[in-house]
């Protein structure tokens, strides 16, 4: 059994933990596991004597995560469709203060896939920078590489992803309510809205998986993208509803059929406009959003 006092560290540092794992691997359940391995880390090895524990545990999820993402990118190869990570469904971390900002930052679907495009190590020492706000020193000691080393992996990295709007922006209440309206412009079946309200090159990214129907390569341009809408409303027999949700930090919906869970959906929203729109029906990617909404 671990200590009162170490469980108290565990559970204090929990929150930061997982949303490193989730920067990382883009997966819930994933990112869940790899915090659990360190809670049986901390349960057979004392870290009482450790002088920087926050380092310590990081360091543990950070080499976790690098070896899951090796594995992953095999699997990615074989994967049915586009690939998008799983959706947090009213800020999981928000009920803590103090981690706040740690999912309020950068969490966003086009945020998430922008880091796709980084090699594990490079995500690592990014995010581990970027985000967390750690010194080279730390870092280098993380995912073993020399300090001079991890500021140029760094700086490559920001160099990359800096040239996409997705890296600065924030959501801003205009793009809630473009949401509002586009959902709007749906269940009224209101296309020139729907054309007026997504930009002329916008894309739309299905991810079922292959375990549910879906768009098997991405959905270009505004009028083919109202032309996919439209029909899924026009040919389905069930009785769609659905909630306006936060969804990784920002705007989004969850869609349900005939009462049940059927898809996650969120937007980029760039100059006043839906640039990206991410319908996730995998339903292996939604099991922990059904969990969240009993």
């Amino acid at each position: 059994m671990l200590e009162s006092s170490t469980v108290s560290l565990f559970t204090s540092y929990q929150p930061l933990l997982f949303s490193l794992a989730y920067r990382m691997l883009g997966s819930v359940q994933d990112a869940e596991d790899i915090v659990q391995e360190v809670y049986i880390t901390m349960n057979e090895k004392s870290v009482q004597n450790v002088q920087n524990v926050k380092a310590y545990l990081c360091k543990i999820v950070t080499n976790r995560c690098i070896d899951e993402l090796k594995s992953a990118r095999k699997k990615r190869e074989t994967y049915v469709g586009p690939w998008l990570p799983e959706p947090i469904v009213n800020e999981k971390l928000e009920s803590d203060p103090a981690n706040k900002y740690v999912m309020k930052e950068s969490i966003s679907t086009a945020y998430l896939l922008l880091l796709e495009q980084l090699s594990e190590t490079e995500r690592a020492v990014f995010l581990l920078r970027e985000v967390l706000q750690y010194n080279y020193e730390d870092i280098a000691d993380a995912v073993g590489k020399t300090s001079a080393n991890c500021r140029q992996i760094f700086l490559r990295a920001k160099n990359a992803l800096g040239a996409h709007p997705e890296y600065h922006k924030r959501p801003s209440e205009k793009a809630v309510t473009i949401t509002e309206q586009f959902v709007s412009a749906i269940t009224s079946g209101d296309v020139s809205t729907l054309l007026r309200l997504l930009a002329v090159d916008a894309k739309l990214l299905s991810d079922g998986g292959g375990k549910t129907k879906a768009a098997l390569l991405p959905i270009l341009g505004a009028e083919r993208i109202a032309r996919f809408c439209m029909g899924v409303m026009s040919k389905t027999t069930q009785k769609i509803t659905y909630t306006l949700q936060q969804v990784n930090g920002g705007p989004g919906m969850l869609i349900y059929m005939d009462g049940r869970l059927y898809g996650v959906i969120s937007f980029n929203v760039q100059n006043e406009q839906i640039q990206d729109l991410y319908f996730i029906v995998n339903p292996e990617k939604l099991v922990h959003v059904k969990q969240v909404q009993r």
